[in-house]
Order: structure tokens, then C-alpha cells, then sequence
């Protein structure tokens, strides 16, 4: 049986810190692909200082060259509505109706999924893999976790953290400073050709 995860985001970039987290989650849960899912319209996030969805996807594709088990998908870029995961797992199990998905998710998006949209449906269509990335943040998430087992599979991976947020790598590019520590190589690169997030 396929073990597909869904690690959607803003990717505004994405960064080193997705790539850590999506090859802890690989090895953890024997995953067979993971696809990076850039949103359109992110259902927590404003769509202040954006990159172009074409630019989003295109370093997702960067990224994704980094290993093998990686797959820059734009389904919710093609879509109208808001970009919420139930949708997006509504697709995947229509397309992969006997694989075994995992919806990706960090510490923050656990402790607030009782108010995801069709939060209770989205647990029918695929199981929930958390990271927790903080010291003493495992113990933390264990109630949370607990709670939400009653409605579907609940998974919780340690790992260890890896701290840089998007919000500051556009911080540090308006600056004009060196990125190259929290970005590939190849998006350093395409950042620069495409003059992203300089005003």
C-alpha cells in the first residue's frame, strides 16, 4: 500500500526548515512520497507580501529536487476556493482511493484543529502526522493528540528543532542579507533572477 503525505503550506519561501521537517516525517512514517502543496488562498495566514503562486511552485519544484521522495504538487493553486485541507485530502483520496495518506502538520496546527474547517471529516479521509520540534513540546501535544484519537489516527514525531520561520528569511532578503544558511542553493539562486521580496 502507497504511503503518500500532504505537506501543504505558504512556502513563501520554502526553506531548509520544510526540508528538515519533510525528511523526519519521511523516515518516521515510511513514507513513499511526500508532496509539497503550495496554497493560493491560506485559510491562517494573510496573503501580505506574497510571491506569485507561478514563483511559490516554482521553488517547491527547487526544493523538491533535494530528494527523491519529493513532489511539488499545485493542486490548490488551481482551485477558487479557500485552500482548506479537507479539500485538498478529498482529492488525493479520489486519486489514490487505496493509499494510505498523511496530512503533515506542525505543533501550532495541532493544538488549534478542533476549529479547522470540516475538521471531523478531514480525520475519515487521512491520518495526522505531527512534528513536534521544541524541547518538552512533545509532552505538550500528548493531551491534544489523545483528544483528537477518538475521531481518527492520530501520529506524534519528535524531532529536533530547526528554527527559522519564512516571515524572517523576507525580512533578511529586503535586507539585501545572506540567506544561503536557511535556503537551498538552487532558490538563493531563483530568488535573486526573479528579484522576490525586494521592495
Amino acid at each position: 500500500m502507497k504511503r503518500i503525505g500532504l505537506f501543504g503550506g505558504s512556502f513563501n519561501p520554502p526553506h531548509k526548515g520544510h526540508l528538515h521537517l519533510a525528511e523526519v516525517l519521511h523516515d518516521a512514517l515510511n513514507l513513499d512520497e511526500i508532496d509539497l502543496i503550495p496554497a493560493r488562498i491560506p485559510p491562517h495566514k494573510s496573503n501580505a507580501e506574497y510571491a506569485p503562486d507561478s514563483d511559490r511552485f516554482a521553488m517547491c519544484q527547487l526544493l523538491a529536487k533535494e530528494k527523491n521522495f519529493l513532489v511539488a504538487n499545485d493542486f490548490e493553486l488551481t482551485q477558487p476556493n479557500i485552500s482548506y485541507s479537507y479539500y485538498t485530502a478529498e482529492h488525493f483520496r479520489k486519486i489514490y482511493p487505496q493509499a494510505e495518506i498523511f496530512l503533515l502538520i506542525g505543533s501550532d496546527m495541532l493544538t488549534s484543529f478542533t476549529k479547522w474547517f470540516q475538521w471531523k471529516e478531514l480525520l475519515q479521509l487521512v491520518s495526522l502526522a505531527c512534528i513536534a520540534r521544541e524541547q518538552n513540546e512533545y509532552q505538550k501535544l500528548l493531551p491534544y493528540a489523545e483528544n483528537l484519537r477518538q475521531f481518527g489516527k492520530i501520529f506524534l514525531v519528535n524531532s529536533e528543532s530547526f528554527t527559522i520561520s519564512s516571515t524572517k528569511i523576507r525580512d533578511m532578503l529586503r535586507k539585501n542579507q545572506n540567506c544561503s544558511c536557511y535556503l537551498t542553493e538552487n532558490i538563493v539562486k531563483y530568488i535573486s533572477e526573479r528579484n522576490l521580496y525586494r521592495k
